[in-house]
């Protein structure tokens, strides 16, 4: 198996630092950087003359830098790859210059749905610093819509179902087999808006659905939990919404929410991903170096 002449990884990759070192194996030199770059300028001069680039989810390879670094061959993505439209990495343009890019799928699903439990439980009954009711209240039988029925969000389902709540569903494609196992109902986007009280997004990154005229059909008294890893709402819309009374935003990362919104008493925004438990970790890893030993075999 025939190792990269030189490996980059132009961001932090996310993995566990042990992990790192088993990715850096892989290749006959490698660069590491410790730092988010700024612009697509300093992207490329990382890269280099590297055939392997290494990132996770915060940095973008455009054209400019596919164009501009003609030696690499491989990209690795650490972090989730659904569809190339909604990728960091011009996908399309890569595979015109024969450059492989590949990413991972289904590796830090659990830590999501034991996050959404814990900050439901905790505004539900007040055991936290806010309550979203005059009463604690249970789970049971809250009417709770899902946003995005892909792997995070069936798992979500399940879990709610399992907690006995009421649920509803939106997405681009029907699952019929998740609906006949829960007895779970499939709404239109505004149907579902209308008739639940917790509203929980499970989008692909760059898929932006809650406008103004969406939070208006959703109402107040409402609360939006955004499990993605980047807004699946116009900013300034749920700012407006959130200064209506009774509402509450939740997501496990600020980038879940906006910068705009962070510090409102009624947002509640973690400061580490829910899918980046050190298990999930593990994981990611595991995916991401069998990624680049199959390219390697193949190549």
């Amino acid at each position: 198996m025939k190792k990269f002449k030189k490996m980059v990884a132009i961001e932090p990759t996310k993995l566990l630092p042990e992990w790192d070192e088993k990715l850096k194996k892989l290749a006959d030199e490698a660069v590491f950087y410790e730092d988010i770059p700024s612009e697509s300028a300093e992207i490329i001069e990382r890269i280099g003359d590297a055939d392997c680039v290494m990132l996770s989810f915060t940095s973008f390879i455009d054209k400019e830098v596919l164009d501009a670094c003609p030696n690499i061959r491989y990209i690795g993505i650490c972090a989730s790859l659904y569809a190339p439209e909604n990728a960091n990495v011009d996908i399309l343009h890569a595979e015109k210059k024969g450059i492989v890019v590949t990413g991972v799928r289904d590796y830090g699903d659990e830590g999501v749905k034991e996050y959404a439990i814990s900050e439901l439980v905790r505004l539900l009954q007040g055991r936290g610093p806010a309550m979203w009711k005059d009463e604690p209240m249970e789970l049971t039988g809250v009417k709770v819509g899902i946003v995005g029925m892909g792997t995070v969000g069936s798992l979500l389902a399940r879990t709610m179902n399992f907690f006995g709540m009421d649920v509803h569903y939106y997405s681009r494609t029907r699952k019929p087999e998740i609906e006949k196992e829960l007895g779970m109902n499939y709404l239109s986007f505004d149907e579902l808006l209308g008739k639940v009280d917790i509203l929980i997004t499970c989008l692909n990154k760059n898929v932006v659905l809650l406008n103004e005229a969406a939070f208006q059909t959703f109402g107040n008294g409402k609360i939006l939990m955004n499990v993605s890893i980047a807004p699946s709402h116009e900013v300034p819309a749920l700012k407006h919404w959130l200064a209506q009374s009774g509402n509450y935003a939740f997501s496990d990362t600020e980038a879940g929410l906006g910068e705009e919104v962070i510090g409102l008493p009624n947002v509640f925004a973690g400061k580490t991903n829910a899918g980046l438990t050190s298990m999930a970790k593990v994981r990611l890893a595991q995916k991401v170096i069998e990624n680049i030993e199959n390219f390697q075999k193949n190549n």
